[in-house]
């Protein structure tokens, strides 16, 4: 089962995650989010959409903008709408 851990913390965990473009989008359900808090960034993707990202903080180290999502997708990527992934040092262990 794929699990996102950071400053060894497991961040999310999830059997139901969709893969796109080499990353696991793990369920809203399966993100703990007490370990995000939102960030300014955004970017956008030709067929995905616009990006938000959240800073991961766990026992008060921050990883600035190291998880992302789509709020809102384009047609062709619905399935990882609201979905979140990971990334900079964030390991993503299968």
């Amino acid at each position: 089962m794929p699990k996102a851990i950071w400053n060894g913390t497991v961040i999310a965990e999830s059997d139901q995650c969709e893969v796109v473009e080499g990353n696991q989008y793990f369920p809203p359900s399966a993100v703990k989010m007490e370990y995000l808090t939102p960030s300014d960034k955004h970017t956008t993707c030709f067929w995905k959409g616009t990006a938000s990202y959240y800073n991961v903080e766990v026992e008060g180290k921050v990883n600035a903008n190291a998880a992302w999502y789509y709020p809102k997708t384009k047609e062709k990527a619905k399935n990882i709408e609201g979905y979140v992934a990971f990334w900079q040092g964030v390991q993503v262990e299968l």
